[in-house]
C-alpha cells in the first residue's frame, strides 16, 4: 500500500493527447471538475470523451479538446441542453455516439471485466441502432434463441471522478444519494483519478457512514487529489448543491469570455473569480 496524494497538475500530467478519457458524475451532479479545469489548462487535446455529459463535456467540446464523444445524454440537469456541447456539435467539432443509458453502463460493466462486450435488450427497435451502424446483434445460443445489441466494452485509458472523501490509499466514499456509476468508470479504466472533497484517515470511512457507501476501492485508483469544492459549479450533496446562478452565468457566457474570466489561472483564481461574481 503506498500513498497515492497528488495535485490536480500531476494528475493531468499524466494523462496524454489522444486518449479514451471517461469522466464520472451524472449531468450537473458531482462532476470532476477541478481535473477537467486542470485539464483546461493543459496542452491535452483530441480526446475520446466518454461520459453521461454535463459541463465537463460542454467545455472541453467548446474549448476543442474533443475528436469523439460517446455519451447517452449532454445536460445541466435544470438546463435541459449543454449550449456549449451544442454548439460545438452544430458546428460539427467532434464525431458523436450516441447511445441509450442502459446501453452505456452496460459498455462500462464490460470494460470492467475484460469483457469484448455485453448483450441487452436495450436499443432494438428502436433507432440507437439506425444512427449507430456500428452496433452488432448477437443471438442467445440457448434454448430461447433471443436477439439481444452486443454492446462494446467502454474500453477507458483513463478515468477522473469526483466523491465525497478519500483516503490516501485510494478508497472513496460517496455520501450522497447516488453513486451513479463512478465506480464501474474507474474499473474500466487502465488508470483512475480520483478528487475528492476530504481526505481522512482510513478509519474514518467507515465511522460517519455504512460500508456501502465506500464505492472506490484502491486497487482501482491511480491517484487522489484533494479538492475542496471541486465539484462546483455541479453539485456534491450533501457538501453543497448545484450552483444554480453560476450554472446560469456559464451557459449564457459565450465560450472565450468565460474561459478567460474563470479558466486562465490556477484553481485558486477560479475560486477567487466565483466568489467575486457571488
Amino acid at each position: 500500500m503506498s500513498d497515492k496524494t497528488m495535485s490536480a497538475e500531476e494528475a493531468v500530467s499524466r494523462l496524454r493527447s489522444g486518449m479514451t478519457l471517461g469522466i464520472g458524475g451524472w449531468g450537473s451532479r458531482r462532476k470532476p471538475m477541478a481535473l477537467v479545469r486542470a485539464l483546461l489548462r493543459s496542452e491535452v487535446t483530441d480526446l475520446t470523451v466518454v461520459s453521461y455529459g454535463g459541463p465537463d463535456v460542454g467545455m472541453l467540446a467548446a474549448a476543442g479538446r474533443i475528436r469523439e464523444l460517446v455519451a447517452a445524454f449532454v445536460t445541466l440537469d435544470s438546463i435541459p441542453l449543454e449550449p456549449h456541447y451544442r454548439a460545438a456539435r452544430e458546428g460539427g467539432a467532434f464525431a458523436l455516439t450516441e447511445i441509450d443509458e442502459a446501453m452505456f453502463m452496460w459498455g462500462l460493466h464490460a470494460a470492467a471485466n475484460r469483457l469484448p462486450f455485453l448483450p441487452v435488450r436495450a436499443g432494438i427497435g428502436s433507432d440507437v441502432m439506425r444512427v449507430n451502424p456500428r452496433l452488432r446483434t448477437v443471438t442467445s445460443p440457448y434454448e430461447d434463441g433471443e436477439t439481444f445489441v452486443a454492446v462494446p466494452a467502454l474500453r477507458l485509458d483513463a478515468a477522473l471522478v469526483h466523491v465525497n472523501r478519500a483516503d490516501r490509499l485510494g478508497n472513496g466514499q460517496y455520501l450522497g444519494p447516488d453513486p451513479y456509476f463512478d465506480d464501474l468508470f474507474c474499473e474500466a479504466a487502465d488508470e483512475a483519478y480520483v478528487s475528492c472533497e476530504q481526505i481522512v484517515d482510513t478509519a474514518e470511512l467507515s465511522k460517519a457512514a455504512p460500508p456501502q457507501s465506500l464505492l472506490l476501492k484502491r486497487h482501482t485508483v491511480t491517484g487522489v487529489v484533494e479538492a475542496p469544492n471541486g465539484a462546483h459549479f455541479t453539485s456534491c450533496a450533501p457538501d453543497y448543491g448545484r450552483d444554480e446562478a453560476f450554472q446560469k452565468r456559464y451557459a449564457a457566457t459565450p465560450w472565450p469570455q468565460f474561459a478567460a474570466r474563470y479558466l486562465a489561472g490556477d484553481e485558486r483564481a477560479y475560486r477567487a473569480a466565483v466568489e467575486e461574481e457571488s
